[in-house]
């Protein structure tokens, strides 16, 4: 009885596995069809219906101790602390009817000055393993003296949501509440989901002790300078921090202090779709015994993996332990960044391949945070789509963006680091005429910016958004490098960057009050004509 009065389900009769082994979780799996083994030996499982996050169900509990802290709005949605106990309820009586249950208990922050102590609480074998990657995995010595929770995490997402309940809109709910320190899951079995509530905890506690959290990858030189890679889910950012000659340090969610950066995660999360051994090594060989393969296709007989069939989504992931790469820094933290890498997918190929910002464009990029979704990263997108994400990660954000624009900054002057601006997107056209750049040439610029290649290069001015474009950049193709010149007519470049200045632009109005002047200068350049609409 202790024990589930530990966990909070004080009326469950059936078995209780506390932080099982990999080993036991995969035998779970399998006897229950839960998953299957593939050839790789990683073990390989669905997630339903939802194969991505669900951002228009999540809810934030609004109470008197903490609601002059939320960004309220489409991100932050409220919820009463009554209804919040309605869906805790039902998540729990859900879980009290399983036959088993699983309790992993983990870290959230490698800094053990900073770190906080997550527990889940699920029935789906894939999910306990999931978040066994995910988590900061305890030693036996950690978990004997764990003790009680921060925050738990209630995951019933094979139960649907009561959209009766006041505040619940759909079937699904992801439900969040700083006050009880909880968050529960109905009606999505996305692994994900987990993972970024996570995150969105800590993007709440963090700012509060001056500490900026941040959705980017970080690596390490062997000099031990540190390069931040921000960007939104698949722009970049864990494959190109899986560098071969850098040592890395997180590919998704990091924060930084005084002291310098450190990994919020225990393991990584990456998009499989396409992967070979070829184009990212370092991900294919860590799919092996322990990781999760998540929404792919395996051949019946053979259980070998097609990565290229993308039918059941395109959102194909892997997850597993951040040590599974084998250049890893072990424990996550580094020092002062030296590099500031904003990612960005650019579906209209307008932006450069690569520029160098001044402080206020850091700060302006950063702030409007342009990209586009790809495809099957969220519920109903089937192809890429053109958004502007605060801070890179607007979702998972709990202040208002500026707060972590202000943090930013403060931390990029203090220490001194460049800022960067890389479009992994289109060159030659927009989506469905131009062509995705190459893996090969991003590479090569990241290269070029680490060993400062580009520190003294030639730069020429983009005429729409005032960016510095270096004439050449060592291992990439100059022609690329001014992305006007790669469109085989003029008029058509101009017409669409027109479009994309003024979508910039209608976005950046939503920030506009809290901005500085001299961040609301940095933006788009050029005078549009009075006829341009940008809705064409």
């Amino acid at each position: 009885m202790s024990q589930l009065t530990a966990i909070s389900v004080n009326n469950f009769a059936g078995s209780v596995y506390r932080n099982p082994s990999p080993a036991m979780l995969y035998e779970h799996a399998i006897s229950l069809g839960d998953g299957q083994l593939t050839s790789f030996g990683a073990l390989a499982t669905s997630s339903g219906e939802k194969t991505g996050r669900s951002p228009k169900d999540k809810r934030v509990v609004e109470s008197e101790s903490s609601k002059a802290d939320v960004w309220w709005g489409d991100v932050n949605r409220p919820i009463s602390e009554e209804s919040f106990d309605k869906v805790r309820a039902q998540a729990i009586a859900y879980l009290e009817k399983s036959t088993r249950l699983y309790v992993i208990d983990g870290f959230a922050g490698w800094h053990p000055d900073y770190r906080i102590k997550v527990r889940i609480i699920c029935e789906r074998p894939y999910h306990a393993l999931f978040m066994h990657n995910m988590l900061i995995r305890p030693t036996k010595k950690e978990l004997a003296v764990f003790g009680t929770p921060d925050y738990v995490i209630y995951n019933a997402g094979r139960d649907s949501a009561d959209p009766s309940v006041n505040g619940v809109t759909s079937e699904t709910c992801v439900a969040l509440s700083f006050e009880s320190r909880e968050m529960v899951i109905l009606g999505t079995q996305y692994a994900g989901e987990m993972k970024k509530g996570a995150f969105t905890i800590m993007n709440y506690l963090m700012p509060k002790r001056g500490v900026l959290s941040m959705h980017c990858s970080c690596n390490e030189g062997d000099d031990g300078d540190v390069s931040l890679f921000f960007g939104l889910s698949g722009t970049g950012k864990t494959t190109l921090s899986a560098d071969p000659n850098r040592h890395l340090i997180g590919d998704d969610e990091h924060c930084w202090t005084d002291q310098g950066v450190f990994n919020i995660e225990g393991g990584c999360y990456a998009k499989c779709i396409d992967l070979s051994p070829e184009k990212e090594p370092e991900i294919f060989s860590a799919i092996r015994f322990g990781a999760v393969l998540e929404n792919t296709v395996q051949d019946a007989a053979s259980r070998e993996v097609d990565f290229t069939d993308g039918s059941s989504t395109q959102n194909t992931r892997v997850s597993y332990p951040i040590e599974f790469i084998d250049n890893a820094k072990i424990p996550c933290v580094g020092g002062q960044p030296k590099n500031i890498i904003f990612l960005t997918c650019d579906a209209f190929g307008v932006l450069p391949p690569v520029s160098k910002l001044t402080p206020a464009q850091a700060m302006y990029q950063f702030i409007s945070g342009y990209t586009a979704k790809i495809a099957g990263t969220e519920q109903g997108i089937v192809e890429p789509q053109a958004t502007f994400s605060a801070c890179y990660g607007a979702a998972f954000l709990v202040w208002h963006p500026t707060k972590y624009a202000e943090m930013l900054a403060e931390k990029m002057k203090k220490f001194n680091a460049n800022a960067w601006l890389v479009n992994t997107g289109w060159t030659g056209g927009e989506y469905g005429a131009g062509s995705r750049i190459k893996l090969s040439y991003t590479r090569a610029i990241i290269d070029a910016i680490h060993n400062g290649d580009l520190n003294d290069a030639q730069y020429v001015v983009d005429p729409f958004f005032g960016l510095s474009m270096p004439s050449v950049c060592p291992g990439c193709p100059s022609e690329i490098l001014n992305p006007q010149k790669t469109w085989a007519n003029s008029e058509n470049y101009q017409h669409v960057a027109q479009k994309l200045v003024q979508l910039f632009r209608t976005n950046f109005e939503l920030y506009a009050e809290q901005a500085s002047q001299e961040t609301k200068m940095a933006g788009p350049i050029f005078e549009l004509p009075a006829e341009v609409d940008s809705t064409d």
